[in-house]
């Protein structure tokens, strides 16, 4: 009996435990996929590996023969034309303004690309905007209209009607010519040996263009490129603190002397500063070229022994300008003490001779271009530079003279 008892709970008790297991079994959720393994960290080139390594990009010509100007639209001068680094636009280095004199090194980026706007110039404004040329040209060139200024010339002028100022030149010049005749045929016959005298050829004054318009145009290529060099205008001599003083140029301290203007060649000088600043220019444009720089043109016949313009700037010492890098510098004064020479030197001021051109003195061709000098006078005492024409110049013709009047120590070997 005990036994089959004990059998029987012993059953049950395992039974019981197999129940109470299988009430707690779970099903066993499935296994997560491990991250994959990240890659190795990149080792990344160094420029200089980089730049070792590389290809030359090499641009064919024929990539660019469609490349034209985008201000004028031509495509002519391909030497002259500069391709911005962003927009691979094209522009002629004169159609920009400011113009562009040399070509820039490094990265160059056109005003669209670079977020600047264009700088118009006041000489392209004087040009393109013949609506305000004529007040603009007024206030850059200080132009005069005086009721007193036209009765002093009809005065000088005579019995002379004032038509128009070109007809009035042309009868002044007839007039000094029949003077010259008149007092040549008085002359009295010499009883002695005939004896040869060199005809004495007086200045004659410049006739500018009669249509306003052209004349509006001439001062406006002058404005263009005296604002393109940050240049102000000026028709005289300027003296200041810190220069040669005015008591300093005296046509007395000149080695040698110096030549006096007569009294019918001052006439003259006096007339063409009037009719300066009555606006009346020479018949003279300013032109850019990519060789020579800005360069002079004239824009009418100009004729023998005619005077041109003045040599202006500021005077200072030589001395003071012996490192100077400004390349159109003009001898006033030559003293005995080399320490009092004068230079005039037209870097902040000066007119239009600033950009008549030099010739190549070491050259038979160089010397063919010359058509007007560069003159020495004295006038009341002081020393003054005038330019005057050589031989008759014609319209269009670029107007040349030799740098090494006096001196001949400007080199000139490398002119064009």
């Amino acid at each position: 009996m005990a036994t089959a008892s004990t059998t029987s709970s012993t059953e049950a008790a395992t039974a019981a435990a197999r129940g109470f297991s299988g009430s707690r079994r779970r099903t066993l959720a499935p296994r997560r996929p491990s991250p994959p393994a990240s890659p190795p960290p990149k080792k990344l080139k160094s420029m200089s590996e980089i730049l070792a390594t590389a290809r030359y990009a090499v641009a064919e010509p024929a990539d660019y023969n469609s490349i034209s100007c985008q201000q004028c639209g031509s495509g002519d001068r391909p030497d002259e034309l500069l391709l911005c680094d962003k927009c691979d636009q094209g522009f002629h280095m004169k159609c920009l303004r400011p113009i562009v004199a040399r070509i820039p090194t490094g990265s160059w980026l056109c005003h669209k690309c670079s977020g600047q706007r264009p700088a118009r110039s006041r000489g392209n404004l004087l040009v393109s905007s013949l609506g305000l040329s004529q007040k603009k040209i007024i206030d850059f060139f200080r132009i005069q209209k005086s009721i007193e200024e036209k009765e002093k010339w009809r005065s000088t002028l005579g019995f002379v009607q004032p038509i128009s100022t070109q007809v009035n030149v042309l009868l002044v010049q007839l007039l000094a010519r029949k003077s010259y005749q008149t007092k040549t045929r008085k002359r009295r016959k010499r009883s002695g040996p005939l004896v040869y005298q060199k005809k004495r050829r007086r200045l004659l004054p410049y006739i500018p263009s009669e249509d306003p318009a052209r004349r509006l145009k001439q001062m406006g290529t002058l404005a263009t490129a005296l604002t393109t060099l940050h240049m102000e205008f000026s028709d005289d001599l300027t003296y200041l603190n810190g220069m040669a003083l005015r008591s300093a140029n005296q046509s007395m301290f000149e080695d040698g002397g110096m030549q006096v203007l007569t009294k019918e060649d001052t006439e003259t000088l006096e007339q063409c500063r009037a009719m300066n600043r009555r606006g009346e220019c020479p018949p003279l444009i300013v032109v850019f070229d990519s060789c020579e720089g800005f360069t002079v043109e004239a824009d009418g016949q100009i004729k023998d022994m005619t005077f041109i313009a003045e040599y202006t700037g500021d005077v200072d010492y030589i001395r003071n300008r012996e490192h100077d890098d400004c390349d159109s510098m003009m001898t006033l004064l030559l003293s005995k003490d080399p320490s009092n020479s004068l230079v005039i030197c037209p870097d902040k001021r000066g007119n239009i001779a600033r950009f008549i051109n030099g010739i190549n003195n070491h050259t038979l061709d160089g010397k063919k271009k010359q058509n007007c000098k560069c003159v020495r006078y004295s006038v009341n005492g002081e020393c003054r530079v005038f330019l005057v024409a050589t031989r008759d110049i014609g319209k269009g013709e670029r107007l040349y003279y030799d740098y090494n009047g006096y001196e001949h120590e400007y080199p000139t070997q490398h002119f064009v």
